[in-house]
This record gives C-alpha cells, structure tokens and sequence, in this order.
C-alpha cells in the first residue's frame, strides 16, 4: 500500500512536469504534426495500439480479480469500457483523419502512459477502495456518474461535429460553429475533463484524482494551442470565443 502510493505521489509529479512541458511544446500528432520525432507509422495504427491497454489491460484486471468485485466494481469497469472501446476501436475508423501519419514515438509514449494509468486505476479501485453496499445510491456516485456521462457526450459529440464538417465542406480545418464551439476552441477536451472529474467523484479514489489531474496536465495546455492555432489559421477566427471554459479562457 505504502509503495502504491509513493508511485502515485511519483506519477503526479511528472503529470505536473508534463503540464508545464506542454505549454512550450506541442505533442506532435493531429494538426500540430511536425518533423523530427522519429519514424512515423499510420495514424489510425498509432491511435489503436496506444489505446488499446485502457481496454485489454482493464480488462485482464477485471477478470483475475472477478470473484471479489462488487456490482459497484462492475459498474466503474463497464464506464471504462464504455469510453475506451469507442476511442480505442470505433472513433479512428469513423472519422477522416487530416494527417494520416503519427510518429512512433508518440503511440509508443502514449501506449506505456496506458500501461502505468490503468494499472493505478485498477489497483486504487479494486484492491485499495472500499464501496459501502450502498454507494451507488449516494450522492458522489450519482453526481458523478452524471458528470461522467454529460462529459461523454460533449466530448463524441464535439468529436463527430468536425468529422461531419470535413465530409460537408471538404478535407482539412474549418472554423467550427455549431454546438459547443461557438463558446469554446476545445470543446471535445473540455467534455473529456468533466467526463474524468465525474469519474474521480463516483470512484472517490486517489486514483481517480490522479487520472483527471493527468487529463488536465494533458488537455488544458493542448487546448490552449489549438486556440492560438485557430486564430494565426483563420483572419476571421470569432474574437470572443476562449479556448476550453466558456466565457473565462
């Protein structure tokens, strides 16, 4: 237990390195793609191997630990699933990517990220986390089921919005103006960051604290580019939408 949370305190440290990293370079993939990073495979090759341990390795924790997991328990895995089958196998089939290559180096990073992520997640929740034979009736769980799943949405939908786009006005960037875009440049990573902040109040586990501390160190610098990147690409870019919280950045 003690070496658990050391490794947390550890992972958390580097979340808050990441964060600051990522404000002076961009993760190269997607619009922001760039030379220099090493050999470069498929993106869609890239987005499955570096997602698929959220599905297989959850899996994998779920099974050897089957006969302790409460309903609660099988809850929690059937949300997880719900997020990692569509981004792991449906979302980079069902949309047309604009840069169809990824550099390795970033699929592998992102695949040992997985690895690390939902083992803390498993262990925090299955072995370390105790639910009452209520908890799916108290309020954390249901306040945060609810964000978890008003996140959901925001984020597919805001994701299928641009897909749609593309096929309508053609390949490439557009200015995006429907739904949630109208507020905000990154809509889809501020759906992702309530999705993992309901996910941290129905799990109350350090854990879950853990991932949505990581999602933020993540998102929040990565939507920050995308908006400057919006405004340098397009002269008529609306002057008064923020980057990823309505009405404040």
């Amino acid at each position: 237990m003690d070496i658990f949370y050391i490794l947390i305190t550890i992972w958390v440290v580097i979340a808050i390195a990441t964060f600051t990293y990522l404000f002076y370079e961009n993760a190269p993939y997607g619009r922001h793609i760039k030379e220099g990073w090493g050999i470069s495979i498929p993106a869609r090759l890239g987005w499955v191997v570096m997602e698929s341990p959220c599905v297989i390795l959850m899996i994998v924790y779920g099974l050897i630990v089957r006969d302790q997991l409460q309903v609660v328990h099988e809850i929690f895995l059937l949300l997880w699933l719900m997020h990692y089958i569509h981004r792991t196998f449906i979302y980079p089939f069902a949309i047309e990517m604009t840069n169809p290559k990824m550099p390795i180096s970033i699929a592998l990073s992102a695949f040992f990220f997985n690895i690390i992520n939902v083992s803390i997640q498993a262990f925090g929740i299955f072995y370390f986390t105790e639910y009452a034979s209520d908890w799916i009736s108290s309020p954390a769980f249901v306040v945060g089921l609810t964000l978890f799943l008003m996140g959901m949405f925001i984020n597919i939908k805001s994701d299928y919005y641009i897909a749609y786009m593309k096929k309508r006005k053609g390949p490439g960037y557009h200015i995006p103006n429907g739904f949630l875009y109208r507020y905000i440049s990154a809509p889809n990573y501020f759906g992702e960051i309530i999705e993992w902040m309901g996910w941290a109040i129905l799990t109350w586990s350090i854990s879950g604290i853990v991932f949505l501390i990581w999602v933020i160190a993540n998102l929040f610098p990565r939507a920050i580019s995308h908006h400057k990147w919006y405004k340098n690409k397009f002269q008529d870019y609306p002057k008064n939408r923020k980057a990823i919280i309505p009405g404040i950045i």
